[in-house]
């Protein structure tokens, strides 16, 4: 009886600290969907918080869970998963976040996440025991997601350059002001709609573990799915204000028709993604989506060395947190 109870204590230890992820993964991420209407004055910084904490959370009920599904049963083979695997993956991908959190790089809590069940698995049972079609779509979008964000993010700033050439440039500031409200409201429906679905993946892959759910069960519970989407919520409205300089102000100087091209194609871009049930990065996707913009105007107008050490963190973020979690994964099975 003793050896349950504490077996379950463990577990609700597990989902806390999963959460606490979730939360920080909302404030590590703000900076994403409200970076570009911060730095061209659309709202006030405390306002956009709030803005886009309101439309994470609703995107509850616009996606599937099919980026949960690919994270809790798609990235490790059945029965390999176990308490000291969650823990490692966590603790992994909480100290990672935390680094750039600190030295305000824009990184992916996404990656991080993935990274850190990699190496926790790699620790307890090698490389075997992963799903190579799981990884490698994954992995693929590190690319892909950036070179599409840039790829929409210029073609509508092109597009709209041609359709607004003849009005005049305080017009299209007056119109793209209000039009950029209804970008940002896409673009943070977008990673609410990827971003808490990793951390319903995670809960859902530690309760089939445990056997609090079955893994036949098409959906996890739906105390899950709304604490997760609470909580990252949650964690927006709270910001990271570090980060938000670096992506509305580092990388290219913004006016509301750019950041409206920008937070348009990064939502289109995961939109795609979320249907298609991969996890990507919207640190990755919106980054790509800024430079994309940026450099419609000019090469010079993108700071390419602030671009290049982010890409650098981008590269170093699933190895990173995949070392940390496997000696996550060995200290946990010291502790519990």
């Amino acid at each position: 009886m003793e050896t349950a109870q504490a077996a379950l204590w463990i577990v609700v230890m597990l989902v806390v600290l999963a959460i606490a992820f979730d939360f920080m993964n909302g404030f590590h991420d703000a900076a994403n969907s409200i970076a570009t209407v911060v730095s061209t004055g659309v709202l006030r910084p405390v306002h956009a918080v709030v803005f886009a904490a309101f439309f994470n959370f609703i995107a509850i009920f616009i996606f599937h869970l099919s980026v949960a599904a690919t994270v809790g049963k798609g990235i490790v083979q059945p029965g390999v998963v176990d308490t000291h695997v969650v823990f490692g993956a966590l603790v992994g991908a909480i100290s990672w976040n935390l680094l750039t959190w600190y030295y305000g790089i824009p990184s992916s809590s996404s990656h991080a996440l993935i990274g850190g069940i990699v190496g926790a698995v790699i620790a307890k049972a090698g490389v075997g025991q992963l799903i190579a079609s799981g990884i490698v779509k994954t992995v693929a979008f590190i690319f892909v997601s950036p070179f599409l964000g840039y790829l929409l993010g210029s073609l509508m700033m092109v597009a709209v350059a041609w359709l607004f050439r003849r009005t005049r440039p305080g017009r299209v500031d007056k119109w793209f002001r209000r039009l950029q409200l209804v970008s940002a409201g896409a673009y943070s429906l977008g990673h609410g709609g990827n971003d808490a679905q990793k951390t319903i993946g995670i809960i859902w892959m530690l309760l089939i573990a445990t056997g609090y759910t079955a893994a036949s069960d098409a959906a996890p519970p739906l105390w899950v799915i709304v604490s997760c989407y609470v909580a990252i919520a949650v964690g927006t409205m709270f910001g990271g204000w570090r980060i938000v300089k670096t992506m509305g102000q580092k990388i290219t100087k913004l006016k509301p028709v750019g950041g409206f091209c920008a937070e348009t194609g990064g939502a289109l871009t995961l939109f795609i993604a979320t249907g298609l049930g991969i996890p990507v990065s919207t640190t990755h996707t919106i980054t790509g989506a800024i430079v994309g913009v940026g450099s419609t105007q000019r090469a010079s107008a993108v700071r390419w060395g602030v671009a290049g050490n982010i890409v650098w963190a981008w590269i170093l973020t699933i190895p990173a947190s995949a070392l940390v979690a496997a000696l996550g994964y060995w200290v946990s099975l010291v502790l519990f």
